[in-house]
């Protein structure tokens, strides 16, 4: 009785460490000092603690993955993109850099999922029950779909019942989560560098005018696991392109008026230039054969974070 009383604490102990550790993993308390707590209070010889410690940690390794990362109903991934500040836009000495990207100090005050890949021709294919790319491959990103189809793919995609069913609300990115997704901490022109040689492992671009899309996921993700950011094809954002006459920025928050639309990440047949973290396409909201997109899903207001992704 004695000995089930004194594995009954123990579990609770660790329980609780193990707790702590999770809880409080962004102020610095790490594994060593996790473990060093464990030795001091149980003895570096006691099997049992140790036992308990690793099945601790994994189980709470595992759940912590499972917010991190999402796949919805439709076999879709999302990964959690935590809020925070960077600056949007390139300097003037960056090679290729348009006007319309200055520098702006941009907050990313609420945390949201977004699309671990573009969307792909059977994604787009399931919700929609049509395939508009001239190029058929089910894993390659879905083409030829205009601004307003972006939008109906959303809309209709939070409608079905598993996604009803969970309260997720799919929508486009605006111009900064897109941005600040990309770039995942860098400050370079691309999440590699600042040179096109860094680009190749993470990018299709600089093909030929006729090139078709490629499979998603093949070349290496960012940092925060996203895959092809740069290149393979254009990306529509939420915002309309506007600036006002009192000089407010159009990547300042979601504009609802002007007649162009934004692009974000360039395309395999664009120079690597124009596939950079900040190059901005601006367009009509017409569909096209290297034009496709990626979904945002917010996340529910009690769940919204302020945490920097790391």
């Amino acid at each position: 009785m004695g000995q089930q009383a004194d594995e009954a604490a123990l579990c609770l102990v660790v329980f609780d460490l193990t707790a702590s550790l999770q809880a409080t993993r962004s102020t610095g308390l790490n594994l060593i000092s996790f473990l060093c707590s464990i030795t001091y209070i149980f003895g570096e010889n006691d099997m049992r603690a140790l036992v308990l410690i690793i099945v601790c940690l994994f189980g709470s390794t595992a759940n912590a993955q499972q917010l991190k990362e999402i796949t919805n109903s439709i076999g879709m991934k999302l990964v959690l993109i935590h809020a925070g500040s960077f600056t949007m836009g390139s300097p003037e000495e960056e090679e290729g850099r348009q006007d319309n990207e200055k520098p702006l100090e941009v907050t990313i005050s609420k945390s949201y999922y977004f699309g671990v890949y573009e969307v792909t021709q059977e994604e787009y294919q399931k919700v929609t029950g049509n395939n508009p790319s001239q190029f058929k491959s089910p894993k390659s990103p879905v083409v030829n779909v205009s601004w307003d189809d972006a939008l109906s793919f959303c809309s209709r995609l939070l409608e079905m019942p598993g996604e009803k069913a969970a309260g997720r609300e799919y929508r486009l990115p605006t111009e900064a989560e897109w941005e600040y997704a990309c770039r995942a901490t860098s400050t370079t022109a691309f999440c590699s560098g600042n040179v096109a040689v860094t680009l190749e492992d993470f990018a299709w671009f600089g093909e030929s005018p006729v090139s078709e899309s490629h499979t998603v996921g093949v070349k290496r993700a960012n940092r925060w696991g996203l895959y092809d950011m740069h290149g393979n094809v254009c990306e529509w954002c939420l915002e309309r392109y506007d600036v006002s006459p009192n000089g407010t920025d159009a990547r300042r928050k979601e504009q609802t008026r002007g007649w162009a639309h934004v692009m974000r990440g360039g395309c395999c047949n664009f120079e690597s230039t124009s596939c950079s973290s900040a190059s901005r396409l601006i367009t009509t909201k017409l569909e096209a054969g290297n034009v496709g997109f990626r979904v945002a899903m917010s996340l529910p207001a009690k769940k919204a974070e302020s945490v920097p992704s790391k």
